[in-house]
């Protein structure tokens, strides 16, 4: 069974604190900034809008900023559906920026088609935690959630999706995402290792 069209949204609005404030889409892993990762995983989706500062930009990606600024991740998904007003998309990735396996993240879900009776297919880690951004959505469902939320700003992710069904999937370890130093130094290590 084939996958609907699908359209990208990629947040990178986030003041990146547990960094010292280096912003997370900058941080280069294998020589390559981790907001690239992400959007070469998802290069074949039209349209791909990135949620943050301008400077995140890339030919073919459209940037919006979420209102107000640094007011949050639901507040970035909705800046990015209102950016998809319009859109001929059925599905819609939903994807922070930090994720360096986002190619095997997005290969893995790809292959699950979102059940008739659910909104979404979203990773969920060895713990069973689900990760609201490493998921794919459909995007009446996602607009729906932000409607009923007229109020985004410092809004949770488990509060704006509270409403929507969501279908996991063992992601295999390819949703780990990097926010802290440690976490970045440790997945550079493990990378030296593995070519080693």
């Amino acid at each position: 069974m084939s996958v609907p069209a699908a359209a990208a949204i990629v947040l990178a609005g986030g003041r990146s604190a547990r960094l010292g404030g280096v912003a997370k889409a900058t941080v280069e892993i294998d020589g390559i900034p981790l907001i690239d990762h992400v959007y070469a995983a998802v290069r074949g989706c039209t349209p791909i809008v990135a949620v943050g500062p301008a400077d995140i930009g890339r030919p073919g990606i459209r940037v919006v900023r979420e209102n107000p600024p640094f007011g949050g991740p639901a507040a970035a998904v909705a800046a990015g559906v209102d950016a998809l007003e319009g859109s001929d998309a059925v599905e819609t990735w939903l994807l922070a920026c930090d994720l360096p396996r986002a190619a095997e993240l997005v290969a893995r879900l790809t292959a699950v088609p979102i059940p008739r009776d659910a909104d979404a297919v979203v990773a969920a880690d060895a713990e069973g935690r689900m990760q609201w951004l490493a998921g794919r959505y459909r995007l009446s469902a996602l607009r729906s959630a932000v409607t009923q939320h007229p109020e985004v700003d410092g809004l949770s992710m488990r509060t704006l999706l509270d409403g929507l069904r969501l279908q996991t999937v063992d992601d295999g370890g390819t949703a780990i995402d990097l926010d802290t130093w440690a976490a970045i130094e440790d997945y550079r290590s493990t990378r030296k290792d593995d070519h080693a």
